[in-house]
């Protein structure tokens, strides 16, 4: 299940003032007041929910509409951030006002191909937080066999169950590009390295279409919940 927040900014603001720590801590912040994930952020292990880019993507602009989509593969979360959000005619990012427009349940579509909206990551090497790049270990093999297990797992933890994939992830796949996004948490600075991909083609059949709407909906790769890996349907 997927949520549209549309608002507008109250002040002139650097598109790269606000960064995906920033939207993290929001959604966390709504979540708080809801005693079935007020404690999100603490659990260990995987937060199953994940969200777009703010588009279009540049900088705030005064009284300029801009959107975020959040999802998650557990409608109650959906459901949860919608419900507080719909009466309120404001919110902070930091601390920059923003005027909320509309917020507003999306229906999923029905699909056969992804794309990448934000980099999809993994890691190399989990031990030494080593993450994975094409242009260290251009393997595609390597990569899909990687992001494979990492969907399974998540999709197998959510649901508690023992679900397996016999054939490719992917069936066809068109690369972007590999990129670096720079990540500031309590004033320190790190690199995450990431990959975009034009499309990712997949056979949709009625024993895989509840694994491939997790993924649309949770998001592939590591770090989801810091909105990396987020998918749309091709159009």
């Amino acid at each position: 299940m997927r949520l549209m927040i549309k608002f507008e900014p109250k002040d002139n603001i650097k598109y790269s003032d606000i960064d995906k720590y920033t939207i993290q801590g929001f959604i966390y912040s709504i979540l708080k007041n809801d005693s079935s994930f007020n404690s999100l952020h603490d659990i260990l292990g995987f937060k199953f929910f994940n969200f777009s880019n703010i588009f279009p993507v540049s900088d705030f602009e005064k009284n300029s509409l801009k959107k975020l989509i959040i999802s998650s593969p557990n409608d109650e979360i959906i459901k949860s951030l919608y419900n507080q959000l719909k009466n309120r005619s404001s919110f902070r990012l930091k601390d920059y006002k923003m005027e909320l427009l509309k917020v507003m349940i999306l229906k999923n579509r029905k699909c056969s191909n992804f794309i990448s909206s934000t980099p999809i990551v993994l890691f190399e090497n989990n031990k030494n937080n080593r993450y994975y790049s094409f242009k260290q270990n251009p393997d595609f093999n390597f990569f899909f066999e990687r992001l494979k297990d990492n969907a399974i797992k998540k999709y197998n933890a959510f649901y508690g169950c023992d679900f397996s994939l016999d054939c490719d992830l992917f069936t066809n796949f068109e690369f972007a590009r590999e990129v670096s996004i720079r990540i500031n948490k309590n004033g320190n600075q790190f690199i995450v390295i990431g990959s975009l991909w034009k499309n990712l083609e997949f056979d949709l059949t009625s024993q895989n279409k509840d694994f491939y709407n997790f993924l649309f909906d949770n998001g592939l790769g590591e770090k989801n919940s810091l909105g990396f890996g987020f998918l749309n349907c091709r159009k």
